[in-house]
């Protein structure tokens, strides 16, 4: 295990900089999700501690040493791939022995390495099988497998779970958390998915156009996003975002409603916002606003509705169950004062 940490690092290319000034103290045994939309630097930044990528400004430090003029091998890391990157004409165990096998490990080092990393992982009965005859979730442990044998310092995941199903999404996801419990290893994941953030990471680093947005917990961010982007990228359905006016000691909200609230900063409000599962049904004399219902979603469980306010903006409410809707209802929904996230005109949160 080690910690990494990055100071003021910068990757440009050419005139273009898309990494813009990082900074970053990962703890040894961490499990740290770098998690943002397409094109964010995610992938680049970590790539970066890879020594896949050349740093342009800046230092990254692993285990307390500066790593940026150090080649990729020497770094103490270990690299799992989107694609699981197996040799096709080797074995379950070839393959996951091949790294070994290159820096000239003693065979019966390779043999215990290889089978234990195969127990941790539940692929030993798949040892001799050629690749081709794996599921592409057996697939992607094995490229785990491969990782675990070199006993890294700090592991780093590049979005693997993009190449699977649903299903076998979570059921790997469940198996790196075990993987992270067991080894107590540091460990650095991409991915675009919140999901996979919010239930693997010990901290979250939301990254936006090369920049870092907010680092936390993934409760903190949940509960105390930063800004606008922050709130309408963590969790599974974003943030309802509704334009609001400060008012006689409250808010102004579409269709000519007003919602009492005693905040300090309330005349800088340009926007509140509230999460799909926070709202409620309420009746037409306690409501705050008022919509069409555009769109109903049912999972079983719960549902989304799509409300439609008179101001054209749309509002996501889920709701328990299967709620018997039908769509061009009016919908009447209440706001908790408690629930309410409140920004002011730059998209930045109002404590």
């Amino acid at each position: 295990m080690a910690d990494v940490t990055l100071r003021g690092v910068r990757k440009s290319y050419g005139a273009l900089e898309v990494v813009h000034g990082v900074d970053l103290d990962i703890s040894s045994g961490e499990f740290v999700v770098f998690v943002g939309p397409s094109g964010c630097g995610k992938s680049t930044l970590l790539r970066m501690i890879a020594g896949l990528e050349p740093i342009t400004a800046g230092e990254v430090s692993i285990g307390g040493r500066v790593v940026n003029d150090i080649p990729s091998p020497q770094r103490g890391i270990a690299m799992v791939f989107q694609s699981y990157a197996l040799y096709p004409h080797m074995s379950v165990f070839e393959n996951m022995a091949f790294g070994l096998k290159l820096a000239r490990t003693p065979k019966a080092e390779v043999e215990q390495r290889v089978r234990e990393a195969a127990r941790i992982l539940q692929i030993e009965p798949y040892l001799d099988r050629m690749p081709k005859a794996l599921s592409g979730g057996q697939r992607q442990r094995v490229a785990i497998g491969r990782a675990i044998v070199r006993n890294p310092q700090v592991f780093l995941f590049d979005e693997p779970l993009s190449n699977l199903d649903a299903a076998l999404r979570a059921q790997t996801r469940v198996e790196i958390a075990k993987l992270h419990d067991t080894l107590d290893a540091t460990m650095i994941y991409v991915t675009h998915d919140q999901v996979e953030a919010m239930t693997l990471a010990d901290r979250i680093v939301v990254l936006n156009a090369g920049r870092i947005e907010q680092v936390g917990t993934p409760l903190e961010l949940y509960r105390e996003p930063v800004n606008t982007f922050v709130a309408g990228f963590i969790a599974s359905q974003r943030m309802n975002f509704i334009d609001a006016q400060p008012e006689d000691g409250g808010l102004l909200l579409p269709g000519g409603r007003r919602l009492p609230l005693a905040h300090p900063q309330l005349p800088r409000v340009a926007t509140m916002g509230v999460r799909p599962e926070h709202l409620e049904l309420a009746s037409a004399e306690t409501a705050q606003f008022s919509g069409k219902l555009a769109v109903i979603e049912q999972f079983g469980e719960y549902a989304l509705a799509y409300v439609e306010l008179p101001g054209g903006e749309t509002v996501t409410v889920k709701l328990d169950g299967a709620p018997d809707l039908q769509l061009h209802d009016t919908i009447h929904i209440g706001v908790p004062v408690e629930a309410i996230h409140l920004f002011d005109a730059e998209g930045r949160a109002l404590r």
